[in-house]
């Protein structure tokens, strides 16, 4: 998932589980919550070390799920600093940070990449594979949240509504996963391809946009197909 969007769905999560009776203000926890959010992506400067090895850490140590409270510390300290209000202290950042924070890892568990959640005691990466890594309907349900919390500021009704909506979205796209997987497995079928297996990996655009893979022996077969369109699209003819 692109950085922005993380940040984003870090705010509308903070706004959604702020408590009526903090001493952290609500403005402060969304902020927070935008700026944890995002802060996994930090790893960016491994690419300044070299493009490999920024490739092959990328999504690693700042997205451990053990090393999770140790950046939510960490975070909440230097917020508690920035904050300097009445009685405030790490603690009150503390839960929001790690909340933010999970909710970072499971915003890139969601996609194809592949994240190192284990690390540092193991490389494997763990993929769901439902969603593009930059979705603008995920991005869009989150933004119309955020609007709606900042029209009606007293309320955290319309921050849990995005939310609720966000995890449907995600689930519906778990289902259209399953459909493409569905479709590689009929077409191995009817080509009797033994021993094949099938993956499906989500395309931009549309939720329903996906690149089927079969894999046979030494053999690779794929197809970009769409979950609701009945017929091809015509290819546009190039003048020469």
């Amino acid at each position: 998932m692109d950085t922005l969007t993380h940040a984003l769905s870090g705010a509308l999560f903070a706004r959604a589980s702020a408590p009526h009776d903090a001493r952290v203000s609500v403005a402060a926890r969304v902020g927070a919550g935008f700026f944890a959010c995002a802060f996994p992506d930090a790893d960016w400067v491994l690419s300044y070390v070299s493009p490999i090895t920024y490739l092959t850490q990328h999504r690693g140590v700042t997205h451990s799920i053990f090393l999770l409270p140790v950046w939510a510390l960490m975070l909440a300290w230097l917020f508690a600093r920035i904050d300097r209000g009445k009685q405030v202290c790490w603690r009150d950042y503390f839960g929001v940070c790690l909340l933010a924070l999970g909710l970072h890892i499971a915003g890139d568990v969601i996609t194809s990449f592949g994240t190192m959640i284990y690390a540092p005691f193991s490389n494997a990466r763990v993929a769901w594979g439902t969603t593009f890594i930059i979705d603008l309907w995920f991005t869009g349900i989150i933004g119309a949240g955020l609007a709606a919390s900042w029209m009606w500021r007293g309320s955290r009704v319309p921050a849990v509504v995005g939310l609720s909506v966000l995890a449907g979205y995600v689930g519906m796209q778990a289902v259209q996963r399953e459909r493409a997987i569905d479709f590689g497995e009929r077409h191995a079928a009817n080509r009797d391809f033994a021993g094949s297996q099938v993956s499906a990996i989500p395309r931009p655009v549309s939720p329903f946009n996906w690149m089927v893979m079969v894999t046979e022996d030494n053999r690779y077969h794929h197809a970009n197909v769409n979950l609701v369109r009945e017929t091809a699209l015509a290819a546009a003819r190039m003048r020469a």
